[in-house]
């Protein structure tokens, strides 16, 4: 049986909780003070402490230093009637698994008791452990990987700090490095999850047909408009509404879209009659969007409505400890696809990974499990089987190439990036006709853009 403790000076809801956690098979004490708290501790050894922010002696975040220092494994929650993000942020940096807003939902709380016990179990086991815990599964197959790092532990910590709010989130990240699925399992722990989880990419939108895609259209409204269409903010109503590559947005549209989020309605192209709506707006970016505001591409007001909660995801070559893990999960999901056995990754095969800069971050590591599976004969993942520039990544010789590779590279790039300027200046700087003829599409030629730190002011 878990024992828990809750420290809180509200006596009535100490005697409501402990009694609902009876019931639920917990051995629950209480106390109402700090010191008394400690004091409990020196005796018993408490699986999980539900502790009030505010108390008479001390305050919440000096009561979890106390408890960490006395027993680290123990799940703290703390719970608080006076919401403050950078108080939740610094709780969880200190330690608390969950920071929790009165009044108490007692099942909400509960889940929260059982996911940190859950993750509280996996501690302590060794790297073979770690390849099976890394996926979670929800109801309708979406699966999230757990991974070890410093910084993905703190990005789940953000995830599961923003996801019962309501707040708008901008996850900033690299091509590759899974901002969708982050954007996915905010929605999935979220108050919306019953509803719609609606993503699109905005960098495959062009001006005409942006507005069409977010809000609808009536037949007739325009040339091609034959039959009525419903947005994707109707069709997120009540849930998530996901936009990806949101910096790719014409500015006509994002005038739009502010007026959208502020009034909380939307009118179909052709119609007169506003529809009420309710999502809630998760962005995503490789670009920054602070940049693009000073820059006078993207709407400051829009950026600010958009940016009030904000996750940065970094590159795979930076939190190189999730190689393994991400390499172990994306082993054992081509096993079952491919009907393979692979059983594991040798040693020399995960120095290559470890030595390989990974450009197309967890993207570029699926596709690349994937392919050695079904090349790798017998019961190990083959270094014949991978890509020649990940095979060589670990030899002498690799960095020389590289360099040798990048000079050529660097060439190519200062012939098109002068070509580029030289169609923006001849199209009077105007994207879309720039991206026609250079015959690419718009969202190549922002990348471009960004890539070269080409100015269109």
């Amino acid at each position: 049986m878990y024992k828990v403790l809750i420290v809180d000076d509200d006596v009535n809801f100490c005697a409501i909780l402990k009694s609902y956690l009876g019931r639920k098979g917990f051995n629950v004490a209480e106390t109402f003070t700090c010191s008394e708290a400690l004091r409990l501790m020196q005796g018993t050894k408490y699986d999980i402490i539900l502790t009030d922010f505010r108390l008479p002696d001390r305050n919440g975040l000096e009561l979890l230093k106390d408890i960490k220092d006395k027993t680290p494994d123990a799940v703290v929650i703390i719970m608080t009637a006076y919401a403050d993000i950078r108080m939740a942020v610094k709780a969880i940096k200190l330690g608390a698994f969950e920071f929790v807003t009165k009044p108490v939902n007692p099942e909400e709380l509960l889940m929260y008791m059982e996911r940190g016990l859950s993750r509280q179990a996996d501690k302590g086991q060794d790297e073979i452990r770690v390849r099976q815990s890394a996926p979670v599964k929800t109801s309708n197959g979406f699966e999230y990987v757990y991974a070890t790092s410093k910084e993905s532990k703190f990005i789940h910590d953000y995830i599961q700090l923003v996801s019962p709010t309501d707040m708008s989130v901008i996850i900033q990240g690299e091509s590759g490095t899974g901002k969708e699925y982050i954007a996915r399992k905010i929605h999935e722990q979220s108050k919306r999850n019953a509803f719609a989880f609606v993503a699109i990419d905005c960098g495959s939108l062009s001006k005409e047909l942006a507005g069409s895609e977010f809000f609808g259209h009536i037949k007739g409204s325009f040339t091609g408009a034959l039959n009525d269409k419903t947005g994707q903010f109707e069709v997120a109503n009540n849930g998530t509404l996901f936009l990806d590559e949101i910096g790719n947005l014409s500015y006509e549209i994002q005038v739009k879209l502010l007026r959208a989020i502020q009034e909380r309605r939307i009118r179909k192209i052709g119609s007169n009659k506003d529809i009420p709506v309710n999502v809630r707006l998760i962005t995503a970016t490789n670009e920054d969007l602070r940049e693009a505001v000073k820059r006078g591409a993207f709407r400051e007001d829009l950026y600010h409505r958009l940016n009030e909660f904000a996750i940065n995801v970094p590159p795979l070559r930076e939190r190189k400890e999730d190689i393994r893990v991400f390499s172990n999960f994306f082993l054992d999901k081509a096993n079952k696809e491919l009907n393979k056995n692979i059983e594991d990754i040798p040693a020399e095969v995960l120095d290559c990974f470890m030595a390989y800069p990974w450009p197309g971050n967890i993207r570029e590591v699926k596709n690349v499990i994937r392919r050695a599976v079904l090349l790798s004969k017998g019961e190990s993942l083959q270094k014949e089987a991978l890509p020649h520039e990940i095979a060589t990544a670990c030899n002498s010789d690799y960095q020389v190439e590289e360099k040798n590779r990048n000079d050529l590279k660097s060439q190519t790039e200062k012939t098109e990036r002068e070509v580029i300027i030289a169609t923006l200046e001849k199209a009077r700087y105007n994207k879309a006709k720039t991206a026609r003829i250079l015959n690419i599409d718009r969202k190549t030629l922002y990348n471009k853009l960004k890539l070269y730190g080409i100015s269109t002011q």
